[in-house]
């Protein structure tokens, strides 16, 4: 077994025997690691999941050898004293020769690729966001205040466009500058949401995932791209779990404790499907005879935030369902949705 602790150039290898001795220790630069893994015999290497961790699993599986990438909160129990790159990577080791160890599934370039859309987009409009925040405050500043939302920027950026004698010359220059940024922002989004929107329309699975009522596109498309076909997941609350919607548990000498969801996983595709579930929620309040049987009785029971967590966890493990089986959701009468092209737009709300 070798635990191999990965960096941007710095590489520390820590090699053991089926008997837990030590029989390698070793720093290799970037340029030296596949060169030192093609040499070796095929073995068992773990890597802590991190940064580049994927690229190092598909190279080095594509050598010969079982590697594993383990959760970084895993290994942490087993560095010992004054942390180096030495002791996590015999850190590693350890945790790799642990029987009930987990390890994170190696995704596949396309899926990184897909991921790697959906970052680029969301980062896009976190910016945008944040330019428009700095353009609402300096018009404010000048005693000039607009209403939230959209409709109410716009009435700013026609002020910033036309030259608005209010402000001053000089912050209207910064202001025309951000309102640009703005703009070009907006076009980078949109496109960015149509290749989302266009894979998920060609994507089988994607497809047939926004069949379920709360998924669109969107969510279909993060869904696939971070779990692919789901299989890894032994059962459908295993999925739920991994995305943080399932009780949090905090136990001792007998007595049960839960304290709400975990919200450990992935935090973006946790928010997609929360999303969805707050849309079918409120569907469900304002339409009562149309709301399905399980979503009356837990609106009952419990607080409306506190159903839409129960409406996402629930939408989670449909969708690893229909992943894992082929087929299609099916409403609660048993009869299947259709098939339909995903919706355009890029809302969380499903197309069924």
């Amino acid at each position: 077994m070798i635990g191999l602790d990965i960096a941007k150039s710095v590489f520390q290898v820590h090699g053991e025997d089926a008997a837990g001795n030590i029989t390698l220790r070793k720093k290799l630069s970037r340029l030296q690691l596949e060169g030192f893994f093609t040499k070796l015999p095929a073995c068992l290497v773990g890597i802590e999941a991190c940064g580049t961790s994927h690229h190092w699993g598909r190279t080095l599986t594509a050598l010969g050898h079982e590697v594993r990438l383990i959760p970084a909160m895993y290994v942490k129990p087993f560095v010992k004293r004054n942390k180096n790159d030495a002791r996590d990577a015999a850190a590693i080791c350890v945790a790799l020769g642990r029987p009930d160890m987990r390890a994170v599934a190696i995704k596949s370039v396309d899926q990184q690729a897909m991921r790697v859309l959906e970052r680029a987009r969301e980062l896009l409009v976190k910016q945008q966001v944040q330019l428009t925040h700095c353009c609402r405050a300096m018009m404010a500043e000048m005693g000039i205040v607009a209403a939230q939302g959209r409709r109410g920027f716009d009435e700013l950026r026609a002020l910033i466009s036309a030259g608005d004698a209010r402000v001053p010359g000089m912050l209207m220059g910064a202001l025309q500058a951000l309102v640009r940024q703005i703009d070009t922002s907006g076009a980078e989004i949109k496109g960015l949401g149509d290749k989302i929107m266009a894979s998920a329309k060609a994507h089988a699975d994607m497809r047939r995932l926004a069949t379920i009522p709360g998924i669109g596109g969107l969510t279909a498309h993060a869904i696939v791209a971070a779990i692919g076909d789901g299989k890894r997941f032994g059962c459908a609350r295993d999925f739920a779990a991994w995305l943080g919607l399932t009780p949090r548990g905090h136990s001792s000498g007998g007595k049960e404790r839960q304290r709400g969801i975990s919200r450990a996983g992935d935090t973006r595709l946790r928010s997609l499907l929360t999303l969805g579930a707050s849309t079918l929620i409120r569907f469900a309040r304002s339409h009562e005879d149309r709301a399905t049987a399980w979503q009356s009785g837990i609106l009952a029971r419990r607080p409306v935030k506190v159903a839409v967590l129960a409406q996402a966890a629930k939408t989670a493990r449909i969708a690893r369902a229909v992943l894992t089986s082929g087929a299609v959701y099916r409403r609660p009468g048993g009869e299947a949705a259709p098939i339909v092209p995903v919706a355009p737009g890029l809302a969380a709300c499903g197309v069924a």
